[in-house]
């Protein structure tokens, strides 16, 4: 049986898998910039953001930096919140 790593390092070999890959993580990251936008554009600073997470503004500043570096994925509720944070509306639609 394969690992985890090793089943992904395989699939990674065949050339569509690896190109939708590549282009759902392009996808990802400007759809994850947009979030840090819409904070910005709504004029809020990191410290009003965390207030309304409920957070420290440390553990704020991290969320925004995990967008943008993309280490982490956030979960389908931070993501929530996040935008509700910033007075705006998650949609997500399959098409």
């Amino acid at each position: 049986m394969l690992t985890h790593a090793e089943l992904i390092a395989e699939m990674m070999t065949n050339p569509a898998v690896k190109a939708e890959c590549e282009c759902l993580n392009a996808s990802e990251e400007f759809f994850l910039l947009d979030l840090v936008s819409a904070r910005r554009q709504s004029g809020l600073s990191i410290e009003t953001l965390a207030a309304r997470l409920g957070i420290e503004p440390a553990a704020a500043k991290r969320l925004e930096f995990s967008f943008l570096n993309g280490k982490r994925s956030p979960t389908l509720a931070t993501l929530r919140k996040y935008v509700e944070a910033c007075s705006r509306k998650l949609e997500l639609r399959v098409v």
